[in-house]
């Protein structure tokens, strides 16, 4: 009887040791985890926290700990992007307005100060200071653009156009000045009408901007052409020319806000590097996509993507 006893004692003092070292363990880890996550959090560092253990409700906080720790790094990194972005942005649009401004001002002080100015000369400089403010209007105006855009505060509504149509249009909006500055024209537009989900005044002003930037940039190779095609899913719109291109090492950036490089086709509102990004965001805006490829002086294509749609 005293030896069971004993025996009961033991185990009893067994299982109390082993509670208290599992406790002790789990204690330990948890304060490890604690620690560790105060020093990642105040350092910022990318580190994932690390604990070997076998309780697994410890494991299943572990995983969800790094998993908000990764989520938190990423957010930080889009942060430090985005606020790059601004600061590039707002440099670049305070020099690309001071730039008029200053003409302009520098204009109006001739009007103001030359008493012996013929009227002739008068209306001369009236009429580029009229030409500079709207320059400076439509960078404003395309600037607040991007904006609402990007907060989502613009709203564009979503119906069923006919591509044929949005296509032959725009293209014919710019034959005559592509006939004047001696391009050779490429239409191919399927002869059964084509549908997608979209906005007719949107996207002509896509294909407005991408043609523009064609005959801009393309006017090397004086070739410009726009393929219409599709497939059970989607409705493609491919604008091409023949020109210098873009480089391979500039193409996953031409679409970036403010990108300005000197050979980039980012700069088709007054330098501002705001022309291709609104693009890009108003074919999002849609529910499609943009994508580039280039081969400088052999092809360079923008492709527009969306939703197909039944008659």
């Amino acid at each position: 009887m005293v030896l069971f006893l004993m025996m009961i004692i033991f185990i009893l003092l067994s299982v109390g040791f082993f509670q208290y070292s599992m406790q002790k363990s789990k204690d330990e880890n948890l304060r490890y985890i604690y620690e560790k996550l105060e020093d990642i959090l105040e350092k910022q560092t990318g580190e994932k926290l690390l604990v070997v253990t076998d309780d697994k409700e410890l494991q299943k906080l572990l995983v969800a700990i790094n998993h908000l720790l990764a989520a938190k790094q990423i957010t930080n990194a889009n942060h430090a992007k985005v606020e790059m972005s601004m600061r590039k942005m707002l440099s670049n649009v305070s020099h690309d307005l001071k730039t008029p401004l200053t003409v302009v001002l520098g204009y109006a002080e001739m009007l103001y100060t030359d008493p012996t100015m013929s009227e002739e000369e008068r209306q001369a400089l009236l009429k580029k200071v009229h030409m500079k403010t709207i320059d400076v209007m439509e960078l404003i105006h395309k600037f607040f653009d991007l904006a609402k855009l990007e907060s989502g505060d613009k709203e564009i509504e979503l119906t069923r156009i006919n591509m044929n149509e949005v296509c032959q249009e725009n293209i014919l909006s710019f034959y005559d000045l592509l006939v004047a500055k001696g391009f050779s024209v490429h239409i191919d537009l399927p002869k059964e009408n084509l549908y997608a989900l979209g906005n007719a005044s949107v996207l002509s002003r896509v294909l407005n901007n991408l043609i523009s930037n064609a005959i801009t940039y393309g006017d090397d190779g004086k070739t410009l052409g726009m393929t219409l095609r599709s497939d059970e899913k989607i409705v493609c719109i491919d604008i091409w020319d023949k020109g210098k291109g873009i480089s391979e090492s500039h193409i996953d950036k031409v679409f970036e806000r403010m990108y300005t490089l000197e050979d980039s086709r980012n700069r088709l509102y007054q330098g501002s590097g705001l022309g291709l990004t609104i693009t890009k965001r108003l074919v999002e805006a849609l529910g499609g996509g943009i994508h580039l490829s280039s081969t400088p002086y052999k092809k360079t294509v923008f492709t527009i993507t969306l939703k197909r749609m039944q008659f």
